[in-house]
């Protein structure tokens, strides 16, 4: 049954989603998440409510709710989507070979490390050496880079020219700075002792240290915020910090159904990844253009290219060796959290659901988890997922003017599924 699934999905690999991924994954048991109780309301995707979006090629669009279970997922050959309409996200935008994105935003990101740092100034020569540690250029630094190239996109969108506002070039700063504090948080709630190839903070100078770190960068973050002078940027931003403190403590729970797990997933999965670049992109998008739909473009296209850069993530813990990573292998299990590979692999392998409601504790749990995950298609299925949250950004980014920085968002995307670190 499962390599019948896979080949289905493999089929229609190519073709694009017309249907809001969380919205579909989200009606279990024939009973949807209602809006107002769901903590995504506000991000969800178009529904079939008499509310139709138009395509670029001027396609109309419906987004139909659907009852469906975790193992209905894995077993009907209508995976997500009963009735696809084919179309190719490729043609919304121009043939030309899109630019490097990485190379399009160098410009505007030269100086983002060193605006940090003056951001980060103090006196007290130890905190400031902490704050500045995972400052050193060795990230990856993809969330700066999607709200410059975002930023410049809605620019030329409205009519503008491509260079950024200060304001936008400032919030730039501030996602990476929020991300950066995150980073440190996480070190020391999990107990990591590497992060980018190095020392954690937490391990070098303590873990009071480091929480004290990360508060004082998220202290500068929130002070850089204020300077940009307006109520609903700073409002947008500041839902940030309350995501990724709910998405904290939900990673720290975990639900008896299987389906209310995968919900339980996929809403964490939005509050510590995606509500940053979602909100990020927002930010930058209120600046320069007053219209609500061009807002909510720019929000759709952060929310599934975060999903999809953290399902990829999941994937490599499962992948890629530790060297490649910068953290070690099989750190989720190790942890005790069961992320997209481990529920999928728990349709083939029922032995499963008991090592996750007991977090991996027992011993030889982790082992006997990450061989299931191999020998299942969890890891296929995590993918095909991905692949979906990314054909969905690229439809909505496909709806801006087209720009060099637009088509740069789309290699990006693309970009995202095929990185192995």
């Amino acid at each position: 049954m499962a390599g019948s699934w896979w080949r289905h999905c493999r089929r229609w690999g190519t073709s694009c989603t017309n249907t809001g991924l969380i919205e579909t994954l989200w009606y279990f048991n024939g009973r949807s998440v209602s809006s107002s109780a769901s903590s995504l309301s506000r991000a969800s995707l178009s529904s079939g409510t008499g509310n139709e979006v138009m395509s670029p090629s001027s396609t109309q669009i419906h987004s139909k709710p659907l009852s469906l279970s975790l193992s209905r997922i894995r077993h009907k050959s209508q995976f997500l989507y009963p009735t696809l309409q084919s179309c190719c996200c490729r043609a919304t935008h121009s043939d030309a070979k899109p630019k490097d994105p990485f190379m399009l935003a160098q410009k505007d990101l030269t100086s983002l490390y060193d605006d940090i740092k003056k951001e980060l100034f103090v006196s007290k020569e130890e905190l400031k050496y902490l704050c500045d540690y995972y400052f050193d250029g060795r990230g990856k630094a993809i969330r700066p880079i999607i709200v410059v190239l975002m930023a410049r996109a809605l620019n030329i969108h409205s009519n503008r020219a491509g260079d950024l506002l200060p304001g936008q070039r400032a919030i730039a700063m501030i996602t990476e700075m929020i991300h950066t504090a995150s980073l440190v948080h996480d070190d020391v709630i999990d107990g990591s002792d590497e992060r980018r190839g190095k020392r954690s903070i937490n391990e070098i100078w303590g873990e009071r240290k480091a929480i004290l770190a990360g508060d004082f960068i998220l202290s500068a973050a929130s002070m850089a915020l204020a300077r940009i002078g307006n109520i609903t940027v700073v409002k947008v931003l500041s839902q940030v910090i309350e995501d990724l403190v709910r998405g904290e403590f939900m990673q720290l729970g975990s639900k008896e159904n299987e389906n209310e797990r995968f919900k339980h997933y996929l809403e964490k999965t939005f509050k510590k990844t995606a509500s940053l670049i979602a909100n990020s992109c927002k930010a930058v998008s209120i600046l320069v253009n007053s219209d609500p739909e061009v807002h909510e473009i720019a929000y759709q296209y952060g929310k599934n290219v975060g999903i999809a850069f953290q399902l990829v993530d999941d994937v490599l813990d499962f992948t890629s060796g530790a060297k490649q990573l910068g953290k070690p292998a099989a750190a989720d299990l190790k942890l005790g959290l069961a992320t997209g590979p481990v529920l999928f692999a728990c349709q083939q392998f029922p032995e499963l659901h008991a090592m996750i409601m007991r977090r991996f504790s027992s011993k030889g749990d982790v082992d006997r988890a990450w061989q299931y995950v191999l020998q299942s298609d969890g890891v296929q299925q995590t993918t095909f997922l991905a692949r979906r949250y990314c054909q969905e950004a690229i439809r909505q980014i496909s709806m801006l003017r087209p720009s060099p920085e637009r088509d740069a968002l789309i290699r990006l995307t693309e970009m995202v599924l095929s990185r192995d670190k």
